[in-house]
């Protein structure tokens, strides 16, 4: 029997067979991680524990269900290998051997059952996408890009049968009176072909292709289109009806279970065949460069899966179709009534087949990674099956001992899927990237091990995020799931591979962690604001009296933690509230960070131009943000630097810091004064002389007013302010009351001086 599915009872059993030391790593991981990004000198961990995790990683002979367990595969044999880059098609023979179509030299192999193959039949086409069955053991062949078919009797001898007048036969099927359907592309034509070879139009799809063909048990024609991609059925009388509109761009396979449900492997194309045809067929056709022999490639890669509620419920007639652009593939099933359900999709994989096991669980064959995924449970969830020596596997067929074969492209290969455990499979994971180099830790893994098996972790390191020769050897095998020093040298880099083997069930791997250490790295303060004198920032949501954001030194552990949970994601500086004006305050906001992402504290010095030293302002600032009241301190010219130290989170003699000088402010206090030479008449206007002055900032703005209400500006004699002493004469029509005139200037800082004119005595 095929990998047996798991009970919960089954589930439970093994979590009572957990290791004590692996839960209370467990628990203590899960502190530590949350510690980590307080700073450096706590450690990091790289960790899989879900299904999503593991797949980022390669597996050989090993499972991952969608509790994300890592569990010994079915043993996966290698039957026969060919050297065509790509197997097509595949369709048993009466006596228990296989036929199998081939790209790029159109040949078909015929591989018995022990596994012994030759070539069968060798076209003069490039490709042989389909094929089916001919009456006295012999095959019909479908070629491409010139669309012939031929029909091959037992003994390999081939003769012309029809050409269609199109470039592709991508699907062949026999009804029950021996009559051949052909699939074709690129005009989508279906064609209905008599025993004798004479063929003619038996429906014309709207689509460019028909890519899958099938026949139910009431003799209705099942047809899958590539360009768009639906499935139809047709009656004998060529009579259609939609029963699927995907939203893909080709239904790629077509297949019934033993209840009579169809099963629709629909995916998203590049729009080019493969075969070096420049044609667009908007059929996704793995291709390989034709220039060099085909290499396996095995590569890590992390798979987005959905498994879609089978609730039944249909998408409401005219509602708007889902953006499905990010989509690879998805894997339909229709029931006889028609009703059709999404059970799997995914975002990196392409299903090509599907097929069943003995069990009855939908096995889906995929690309680019040569992923085989089981559908069980209730709800349906995806276990990783297998992973083949393969880019794609393109083709299932399940023998009468229940045995699954598969056949692959890129190379092209055929295997056989075994009913039993594989003794021993490995997995290895990404290569981890910590940033920088660091130390490393322990690793740790939790699960189970039964009598007789093992589970054995290796590590390796490197300085280049892919591995290669010039990354260390693997080390010696750490065996304790409690946790094993890592003893392979410091790097950025780290990957490890996990080996189980044992009998039966065997071992099963639930999580991995590895804990590294990064090398500190010094803290940067990237910018520093220095607002508009008088300018400050109510604290955010605050209560009761409106408290200045940067005044006061609130830094108790219980306020920083709960500062830090509300701060706003990916930001280092201090959220500024409502802005308002308070004189002789300057605010200071700067921003900084730390690769590490450790905790820092800053120091604040100042000086003034013309000082060689700087001198302390305030120490151990934790916000970002400060407010100074330079109303204690000389009118001037001065500088501020912020200094970082990520010391909270470092020891004194590996804590580092950072620092930043401002742009050059003024610090002015002292308003300006204003000196009234004289006050008088002539020619019926007062006219009033008088000079502004101003010990260190440009005098800005000057202004008169008769009632103490309505204010109007004065210019200087030379019309325009912008010096520290400016000369002014007022004119002001008539005589001014015996209030006189009240004269108010400020300079560049908002100092602000005000003096009195009386009104002129009369002579």
């Amino acid at each position: 029997m095929l990998i047996t599915r798991q009970r919960a009872s089954g589930r439970a059993r093994n979590a009572q067979r957990l290791h004590a030391p692996a839960l209370a790593a467990a628990g203590l991981s899960i502190v530590l991680c949350g510690v980590a990004s307080i700073g450096a000198s706590a450690p990091k961990f790289f960790q899989v524990a879900t299904q999503g995790d593991f797949l980022k990683g390669d597996v050989e002979n090993l499972s991952i269900d969608s509790h994300g367990q890592l569990t010994l595969g079915p043993a996966t044999e290698l039957v026969y290998e060919t050297t065509a880059p790509f197997l097509w098609s595949m369709v048993p023979a009466p006596d228990g051997s296989l036929f199998i179509g081939s790209g790029n030299d159109g040949q078909v192999f015929r591989v018995d059952a022990q596994g012994k193959g030759s070539v069968f039949f060798d076209s003069t086409e490039l490709e042989v996408h389909a094929m089916a069955l001919a009456p006295n053991g012999g095959l019909y062949v479908g070629t491409s890009p010139d669309g012939r078919i031929y029909k091959v009797d037992r003994n390999g001898t081939a003769a012309p049968f029809f050409s269609a007048d199109d470039k592709y036969i991508w699907a062949l099927a026999v009804d029950g009176k021996g009559n051949l359907f052909a699939g074709t592309g690129d005009k989508g034509i279906i064609y209905k072909i008599a025993p004798d070879g004479k063929g003619a139009t038996f429906y014309k799809t709207n689509a460019t292709h028909v890519t899958a063909l099938a026949f139910d048990k009431a003799g209705n024609l099942l047809v899958g289109t590539g360009t768009p991609g639906k499935v139809l059925r047709v009656d004998p009388a060529g009579k259609a009806f939609v029963l699927l509109d995907s939203p893909f761009q080709e239904v790629h396979a077509l297949r019934f279970d033993d209840r009579g449900a169809l099963y629709a492997a629909a995916l998203n194309g590049r729009g080019t065949p493969s075969g070096g045809s420049s044609v667009d067929t908007g059929v996704d056709r793995p291709t390989v460069d034709t220039s060099r022999a085909p290499v396996p490639s095995v590569s890590a890669e992390i798979t987005s899966i959905s498994v879609v509620d089978v609730g039944g419920l249909q998408a409401s007639a005219g509602a708007p179709r889902e953006d499905r652009r990010s989509v690879k593939g998805a894997v339909y099933r229709i029931a006889p009534d028609g009703v059709w359900d999404q059970l799997w999709e995914s975002r990196e994989d392409s299903p090509y087949d599907v097929a069943f096991d003995p069990g009855g669980a939908l096995v889906i064959g995929t690309g680019n990674k040569g992923k085989l995924y089981r559908l069980e449970g209730e709800p349906l969830r995806p276990t990783l099956l297998a992973r083949a020596s393969a880019q794609q596997v393109t083709s299932f067929h399940r023998d009468a001992r229940g045995r699954l074969y598969y056949a692959t492209a890129n190379p092209g290969k055929l295997f056989r899927v075994s009913n039993e455990r594989a003794p021993r499979g490995t997995y290895e994971s990404e290569a981890r990237d910590a940033q920088t180099v660091s130390t490393w830790g322990t690793i740790t893994w939790h699960g189970t091990v039964p009598a007789g098996g093992r589970v054995e972790l290796f590590t390796r390191s490197g300085n280049i995020d892919t591995p290669d020769d010039t990354w260390s050897p693997w080390s010696a095998a750490y065996t304790k799931p409690e946790g094993s020093p890592i003893t392979s040298p410091k790097a950025r880099y780290l990957q490890w591979r996990a080996v189980l083997t044992g009998s039966g069930a065997g071992p099963v791997v639930t999580s991995i962690a590895a804990a590294y250490l990064q090398r500190n790295l010094r803290p940067q303060v990237r910018s520093i604001t220095v607002h508009p004198p008088g300018i400050v920032f109510q604290k955010p949501f605050s209560t009761g009296d409106p408290e200045l954001a940067g005044f006061e030194d609130q830094s108790t552990p219980d306020r920083k933690l709960a500062a830090a949970a509300s701060a706003p994601a990916g930001g280092s500086s201090t959220a500024l509230g409502r802005r308002t004006y308070q004189k002789g305050l300057q605010t200071l906001v700067w921003k900084a960070d730390d690769e590490n992402e450790d905790e820092l504290v800053y120091d604040v010095l100042y000086r003034r131009e013309g000082d060689a030293g700087w001198k302390t302002l305030r120490k151990g600032v934790t916000d970002s943000i400060l407010v100074w009241d330079t109303s204690t301190i000389p009118n001037g010219t001065y500088f501020v630097k912020v200094v970082a130290s990520d010391s909270p989170s470092n020891a004194a003699g590996v804590a580092l810091t950072g620092d930043l000088d401002s742009t050059a402010f003024e610090v002015d206090n002292t308003p300006p004064a204003i000196t009234i030479s004289s006050v008088r008449l002539d020619r019926g206007r007062t006219i009033v002389t008088f000079d502004v002055k101003d010990d260190h900032s440009p005098v800005q703005r000057v202004e008169f007013s008769e009632d103490g209400q309505r204010w109007r500006g004065v210019f200087p004699v030379d019309g325009i302010a912008d010096s520290r002493e400016e000369h002014y004469e007022l004119t002001i029509e008539g005589e001014i009351g015996e209030r006189g005139v009240t004269l108010r200037a400020s300079d560049t800082m908002n100092n602000v001086a005000t003096a009195h004119a009386d009104a002129p005595r009369r002579r």
